[in-house]
């Protein structure tokens, strides 16, 4: 199949557009969609999108507080946030946290991330966080000096470790 624009070259990108409810299927070369790319991405960037979702459904609208929020070290205003689609820097996810996170609830479903990993590797891993956990829990109980919940835990840990041994 042949490009759709310039007519020469094989056609490996396949876009469907939707204007006014009508749907137009472009077939394009590698060439062509890149031009093609950069005219979507000046129409309808990332900090369009993110804007968008960040006022659907009336919660941020703005306030007083959202258009002062700036964070302290890059000097990154929310307004400059919503309009580049880019964090500044890292601190920038504390000083926006309150608008951010309802944002990302939208974007991803949940305020945590939760990676994945191969089944074994994972087992392993969540073995070792539950081993270091238990641990921590440990050391407070004995700074907390409730030494039944101490010798408990102890007992939790030697058990997997002689679990881990065998």
């Amino acid at each position: 199949m042949q490009c759709d624009i310039c007519g020469q070259n094989q056609a490996t990108v396949h876009l469907t557009e939707i204007i006014d409810e009508k749907m137009t299927e472009l077939h394009l070369c590698e060439e062509c969609a890149q031009k093609k790319g950069a005219q979507m991405e000046s129409h309808f960037g990332l900090a369009d999108l993110l804007a968008g979702l960040a006022d659907l459904g009336g919660e941020f609208t703005k306030t007083k507080k959202e258009t002062k929020i700036k964070c302290p070290r890059c000097g990154l205003t929310y307004e400059d946030f919503k309009k580049v689609g880019r964090l500044g820097c890292g601190d920038c996810y504390q000083a926006f946290k309150d608008a951010l996170l309802p944002l990302l609830k939208r974007i991803h479903g949940s305020t945590q991330h939760y990676g994945k990993s191969p089944g074994r590797v994972a087992n392993v891993v969540k073995a070792k966080t539950d081993l270091q956990t238990l641990k921590d829990r440990l050391q407070r109980a004995i700074q907390q000096e409730e030494f039944e919940e101490a010798a408990k835990l102890r007992d939790k840990i030697r058990e997997i470790e002689k679990k881990k041994s065998k």
